[in-house]
């Protein structure tokens, strides 16, 4: 895939396209619980082969914390976060972290990256994260625009291929690319499969500034990354040590890595465990064997809850106690 001049006219063209709203209820419906409302907005569609496929509708829920009226009538604006989902699409994260987040006074919006394009799951999702970089900012673009959110103070949360653009979002190259001049305030990465970025070793992944991997020219955002020592991505936790220390000499030591003894891939996702063969697990064993891996799922929920906990104050601390 040749970025270049596609990437120019998105940038320009971002910021207009992204803000259409096609429901939402910006009215008061009480302080006992979140303001919820089903949004949708265009995203570029990078894959897209006519003019006609240019633009995805994506869709989102969107979760104004409790109390939210009172900000408006103090005339303060509320810091949000965007929730990206992994590759089995939206489940239970999205609703677990969006709860705490919530509670700390935070908006925020879940969208779905399958629906607009047909995607069940692993066997049929887009061919590389990339593809779906243009949502989260388009994401971004869409709270931004909105006037209870305060645009400087929007931060992303991504879990696995979420994770994967969560990370991404805070590179240079990618939010001057899909961002429309704008970039996130904070990024936290649950699990985002650290070995692959920067890698040239994998077709599939080289060269990283066109295939979406490349992380080394960092927006200033804050970043946390998570992963447990035993996820059948990157195999533990090394990769993801390594990547932060990397890049964080250069770009002022805002990275940081949390881990989760014991904890597999997506020790958050409290649903039944389950096994998924995934050609990205194993750290990319299958491009070198031809022998597909599988990814082990299982929940954690003590650790589960530790890390909604963190996650939650690491937002509060980037987005809310700094405006």
């Amino acid at each position: 895939m040749n970025l270049g001049s596609p990437l120019r006219v998105l940038s320009g063209a971002l910021l207009a396209l992204a803000t259409s709203i096609a429901s939402a209820d910006d009215g008061c419906r009480g302080a006992e619980h979140p303001d919820i409302s089903f949004i949708t907005f265009q995203s570029p569609n990078l894959a897209a082969t006519s003019p006609a496929q240019a633009m995805l509708t994506i869709e989102g829920k969107l979760s104004l914390p409790a109390g939210h009226c009172e900000h408006d009538r103090r005339h303060r604006k509320m810091a949000a976060v965007v929730i990206l989902h992994g590759s089995s699409g939206v489940d239970s994260r999205g609703d677990f972290y969006e709860r705490a987040l919530n509670a700390e006074g935070i908006a925020t919006l879940q969208i779905d990256m399958w629906q607009a394009r047909g995607v069940t799951g692993i066997a049929n999702r887009p061919a590389a994260p990339i593809l779906t970089y243009p949502d989260a900012f388009s994401a971004l673009n869409f709270l931004a625009a909105r006037p209870d959110i305060d645009a400087e103070r929007i931060g992303v949360l991504g879990f696995s291929w979420g994770g994967v653009v969560s990370l991404a979002s805070a590179e240079q190259l990618y939010a001057g690319a899909f961002g429309g001049g704008r970039r996130f305030a904070a990024h936290v990465a649950n699990y985002p499969v650290c070995w692959g970025a920067n890698n040239t070793s994998i077709p599939a992944l080289n060269p990283p500034a066109e295939k979406g991997t490349q992380f080394l020219h960092l927006t200033g955002a804050p970043v946390l990354i998570q992963i447990g020592s035993k996820d059948s991505y990157d195999n533990g936790t090394a990769h993801c040590i390594a990547l932060a220390a990397s890049v964080n000499p250069s770009n002022g030591y805002v990275v940081s890595v949390n881990q989760y003894p014991g904890a597999t891939h997506a020790w958050d996702r409290l649903m039944v465990p389950e096994t998924a063969p995934d050609p990205f697990g194993d750290e990319g064993s299958y491009f070198r064997t031809g022998i597909m891996p599988t990814v082990v799922i299982t929940p954690d929920v003590a650790q589960a809850y530790e890390s909604r906990e963190r996650v939650a104050r690491f937002f509060f601390k980037n987005l809310v106690e700094k405006r």
